[in-house]
């Protein structure tokens, strides 16, 4: 499953699509590919309109700190095929971005506002990334492992 994914979306998307490709033990032996960012949008499309995909519901999307990158996290379902993927997406710390897939999967528009809020992570093509979570006065990105709190006693 994970060979013919890594396969459609190389044909599908580019060549380079894919940096890796691994099966997540962990969460339930769960496909996953990580995908270079400037490929991620045409490869959303082709994850929701593959026909050996159709995967049209965007279960999660979550950001990560990884110290030296940020990431976010996507998990799809197929209900069709009933078939799970996970997708990863990278970026650098200094001026993070990940292409929206809100256009894709509407579900997305929450989660990628909290991922920026959260985060900081700019998300491109977003049809309202404004801040969700915290008052547009405040001052960082509380879930960045280099947060430091104007005030540590709050």
């Amino acid at each position: 499953m994970l060979d013919r994914l890594v396969e459609i979306l190389k044909g599908e998307v580019a060549g380079d699509a894919v940096d890796e490709a691994f099966i997540n033990e962990i969460d339930g032996h769960r496909p996953f590919v990580v995908i270079r960012g400037e490929h991620w949008v045409r490869a959303a499309e082709v994850f929701l309109q593959h026909e050996e995909l159709q995967c049209g519901y965007l279960r999660s999307v979550s950001g990560v700190d990884l110290g030296n990158q940020l990431e976010v996290v996507y998990h799809l379902l197929s209900i069709p095929l009933r078939k799970e993927y996970g997708v990863r997406v990278r970026t650098e710390r200094e001026a993070p971005s990940v292409p929206s897939v809100a256009s894709v999967w509407p579900t997305a528009d929450w989660n990628e506002r909290e991922i920026y809020d959260l985060l900081g992570i700019d998300f491109p093509g977003h049809p309202n990334l404004t801040r969700i979570m915290m008052p547009d006065e405040w001052v960082g990105h509380p879930l960045r492992k280099d947060y430091e709190a104007y005030d540590p006693e709050v």
